[in-house]
């Protein structure tokens, strides 16, 4: 019957399920597709035929290999799995490969959750170049490591995936932070839409720095479990009535965080009554202090930021605001006085766009690191993904001799 010339007679000893491994290994090789598709199917064929199938010319004999893999993996123990893998990860290997996106989709539906997949196969179908194919595994294998994920959003995955990445059940703060300087606004949302993805406060510091012009970023903001005091002030300063209202309605503010938005929400309903607007940013202020301190109206940047300094309150927390409210000027302005230098010069290195030479301004002016990257993001508009990240989350990346290094190039000594 295996050598009849008949197809179908062939085909209906590649279908028994009592037909010996040998004849399915031969009939593995049948001229006729039908009849290779029933050795696909058959689940005593021998793993050697299985991976012959996997590489045959036929996209429907393929996808009946993938679909018998997803049928038995899920019901093996973890003995069988493991005796499994030895003798067919090289044909998992060539599926997750194969030229048709159906093949590997297939693959990655039935491995997407299975905790004793192959890390090789799993991460293959991760850095598909099809969403239907690397979504799946990125949203759910437990087999990606934190390594994995933060090296294929690094290199720019598939639009979508990053999406998938940030509704994993588990993110880390490092997959978050990675997320976070990815300029993938989607993402983002979904990020902070997960409650359970771990959002460093440094890392919502950036987010919050781009939100204003993120509106679908707003509603899960407002949401996010444990805001600290300062977002809470900063989200208070741009979101819509209707989310400042959640936000006010909020019973799980600590303290800090339910005073700093009582202040901001004064200082709102201040601005507004001044025709300034409600939505226009006011900044993140250390609860109004600063924006206390009304400016004249005929007064110049530099001479505000002077009198201000001279005053004692041309502040890092101050400077924020006005970064937040868009006033260029006085921003710049008071970098020019806080580090002793001329304002054109402070135009010129801000105009080389250098990450390097805008960290070192900022150093020179006595301000954190993490201002520093705002005002590489905000002012000198350098992209996210070139802009300079604090060491340890806190300190700046250059030694105190390579900022100095970088002023010297715009003629600037070293302070007496």
């Amino acid at each position: 019957m295996a050598r009849s010339a008949d197809p179908a007679v062939r085909r209906r000893v590649a279908e028994h399920p009592r037909t010996r491994p040998e004849l399915l290994y031969f009939l593995a090789a049948d001229t006729a597709a039908e009849v290779r598709k029933a050795i696909a199917t058959n689940h005593g064929t021998p793993r050697q035929a299985d991976l012959l199938l996997a590489k045959d010319r036929e996209l429907s004999v393929r996808s009946a290999v993938a679909k018998k893999v997803a049928r038995l993996l899920p019901d093996l123990s973890a003995d069988q799995a493991a005796q499994i893998e030895r003798f067919t990860v090289e044909c998992l290997e060539t599926l997750a490969r194969d030229q048709a996106s159906e093949v590997r989709g297939i693959l990655s539906e039935a491995l997407k959750d299975l905790p004793n997949a192959p890390h090789g196969v799993i991460n293959t179908l991760a850095r598909d170049v099809e969403l239907s194919v690397c979504a799946p595994v990125l949203q759910h294998s437990p087999i990606l490591t934190e390594e994995d994920l933060v090296d294929i959003i690094m290199k720019g995955p598939v639009a979508g995936a990053m999406s998938a990445i940030a509704s994993r059940r588990e993110v880390s703060a490092s997959v978050a932070d990675a997320i976070a300087r990815s300029d993938d606004e989607a993402a983002v949302t979904a990020l902070l839409a997960n409650p359970s993805a771990q959002i460093r406060e440094e890392t919502l510091d950036r987010i919050l720095d781009q939100a204003p012009q993120h509106e679908p970023w707003h509603a899960p903001l407002v949401r996010r479990p444990r805001l600290p005091a300062r977002a809470v002030a900063r989200l208070a300063s741009f979101v819509a009535d209707n989310l400042l209202k959640a936000l006010q309605e909020r019973s799980d503010l600590a303290p800090d965080a339910a005073r700093a938005l009582a202040e901001a929400v004064r200082v709102r309903v201040g601005k507004a009554a001044s025709g300034q607007g409600p939505g226009r940013p006011l900044g993140p202020v250390d609860f109004g202090e600063e924006l206390a301190a009304e400016e004249k109206p005929a007064e110049r940047p530099s001479d505000r930021a002077a009198r201000l300094n001279k005053e004692g309150k041309l502040t890092e927390a101050l400077l924020e605001g006005s970064l937040t409210e868009g006033d260029r000027a006085f921003v710049l302005a008071g970098l020019a006085e806080l580090a002793q230098i001329g304002l054109p010069i402070v135009d010129r290195i801000i105009g080389t766009h250098a990450p390097r030479a805008v960290t070192a301004l900022v150093w020179r002016a006595g301000l954190s690191m993490r201002f520093a990257r705002q005002v590489q993001l905000r002012i000198a508009q350098i992209p996210p993904k070139t802009a300079l990240n604090a060491r340890d989350g806190v300190h700046y990346p250059m030694t105190d001799e390579e900022m100095r290094w970088q002023l010297e190039f715009f003629g600037i000594e070293a302070k007496g």
